[in-house]
């Protein structure tokens, strides 16, 4: 599943090349993706112009002149590109007044793409409910310590959680875990303070790298349409059995919260 760092590669490329092209013609296809296309309010969007581009955790939210938003979740493998429309899993086309067209495809159709009217976005269900940025300057030592009294769940399942920290998914949690030097099982409230500031400060190190290399090609995930490149400087994510770049002990894999966790013994 793509994590923030892949979301704000397309958002970068979004950014570059999307803004302030008139729509001439939006086309959908007749699949369902996570939830029905509102296929109505998509075709209205001809005649605007998209004027920015966003993200809310792994939301993209591509605003337009006339007040309106589209909100867009990847999904697993979802992805929005420049290229000519008519392959198989295009579930929206937008063409614009240069003939230029942008694709969202999907081949596991667990995106999200909805048009928000104006001042609708505070009531999206979506993107209530969720903490802040990792990013951002509110997301620092005393926030993490506090977040992780009396809590008794694995530290990993915490900084996962979109209540308290959005968008640091299972390939960056594992690698800040092992950056920091935490097992990610530890109950968040027996976590060292000192250990969490130093998880703050790989989190937002591991999300920064990945970000200048376009984020991790896992699978589905193609970034902009080229792909990322964090996955050659992955330490323990995805290699389980092969040596740890520190110690070389062997990595490991814990199956937890439904997802599969590495983690060296040695150095965590």
């Amino acid at each position: 599943m793509p994590e923030l760092p892949e979301v704000e590669t397309v958002r970068s490329a979004m950014q570059r090349h999307l803004l302030g092209r008139p729509i001439t013609r939006v086309r959908t296809s007749d699949k369902r993706l996570r939830e029905p296309l509102p296929r109505s309010a998509l075709r209205a969007l001809v005649g605007d112009r998209f004027i920015a581009a966003r993200r809310r955790a792994k939301f993209l939210l591509l605003d337009l002149q006339s007040g309106r938003t589209l909100l867009v979740h990847l999904g697993m493998s979802g992805n929005l590109l420049f290229r000519p429309e008519g392959e198989k899993h295009d579930h929206v086309t937008f063409t614009f007044d240069d003939g230029s067209t942008l694709v969202y495809n999907d081949p596991r159709r667990f995106g999200v793409v909805l048009v928000l009217a104006n001042n609708e976005e505070r009531s999206c269900r979506y993107l209530q409910k969720l903490g802040p940025e990792p990013l951002i300057s509110a997301f620092n030592t005393r926030y993490l310590v506090a977040q992780c009294q009396k809590r008794k769940s694995p530290i990993k399942m915490l900084v996962m959680d979109n209540s308290i920290v959005v968008g640091v998914g299972n390939i960056y949690a594992s690698e800040a875990l092992f950056r920091a030097r935490i097992h990610p099982a530890t109950p968040a409230s027996a976590v060292d303070p000192g250990d969490l500031a130093l998880l703050v400060k790989e989190i937002k190190k591991v999300l920064r790298a990945a970000i200048r290399r376009g984020g991790t090609t896992i699978s589905d995930y193609r970034g902009s349409g080229e792909g990322g490149r964090f996955q050659q400087k992955l330490n323990v994510y995805g290699r389980e059995g092969e040596a740890c770049r520190v110690c070389a002990t062997s990595i490991e894999s814990l199956y937890f919260g439904g997802r599969n966790t590495f983690y060296c013994p040695s150095c965590q």
